[in-house]
């Protein structure tokens, strides 16, 4: 089971370090320290020690962290070394893309079925998927106690099937769709708001192409 004593701050910055772990486990190397770890995250040292430490694991001196040890450990603190089961409603493009991503299964994450309202969808495959009729849900996730379900409709059908997902037994969800929702306190609930992210990309590319062009002002002598 994951500690659920670990910071949020420090579980968002987990991912982080277990993809260099990863990239520096696939080169060969056995050990980093957190030095190596901050100048890759732009973190400092402090930072990284302190998240670090609370997985229980501590860094050795002059040596600092067994790789292998340390993805184990922030794995098992994330509670990606047991595979949890979701559901995606919503069989267009993203919700589609979703069920063919084949590396949800690096973060413990399975998706096991999908589902969509439009009969024209229903039937057809998404690589070992079978989209499903939206109608046919609720004994779906009773029946497999599935307790995780991805949000991938349109903004004008998201609360409704928020609705229906928490009614029929669903305690997390991970929403993909451009629109706030209301759920229970007891539901848990995750927003991945692209537009959010794109918006944060382009102010700091112009910010960036600022700098940039006043370095250059500098450097031509104005």
């Amino acid at each position: 089971m994951p500690d659920l004593r670990i910071p949020l701050p420090s579980v968002r910055r987990f991912p982080s370090y277990l993809r260099i772990l990863l990239q520096r486990k696939d080169s060969g190397d056995r050990t980093i320290s957190a030095t190596q770890l901050a100048a890759e995250l732009g973190l400092t040292s402090i930072q990284v020690r302190k998240d670090l430490a609370s997985t229980g694991i501590e860094g050795r001196p002059k040596v600092g962290f067994l790789i292998d040890e340390l993805i184990a450990a922030i794995t098992h603190s994330l509670g990606w070394d047991n595979l949890t089961e979701a559901l995606i409603v919503g069989a267009g493009n993203l919700g589609s893309a979703l069920a063919a991503y084949d590396g949800f299964s690096a973060y413990g994450l399975k998706i096991v079925a999908i589902f969509d309202k439009d009969p024209e969808k229903v039937g057809k495959k998404i690589g070992e998927l079978t989209i499903l009729p939206v109608d046919k849900i609720n004994q779906y996730i009773r029946s497999n106690r599935v307790t995780i379900a991805v949000i991938a409709v349109p903004a004008n059908q998201a609360q409704a099937t928020a609705d229906m997902l928490v009614k029929c037994g669903i305690r997390g969800i991970w929403n993909f769709a451009p629109k706030n929702l209301k759920v229970p306190e007891d539901v848990v609930m995750q927003r991945t708001d692209l537009a959010a992210s794109f918006a944060v990309l382009s102010v700091m590319l112009r910010r960036k192409y600022r700098e940039e062009t006043e370095r250059e002002e500098v450097d031509d002598g104005y």
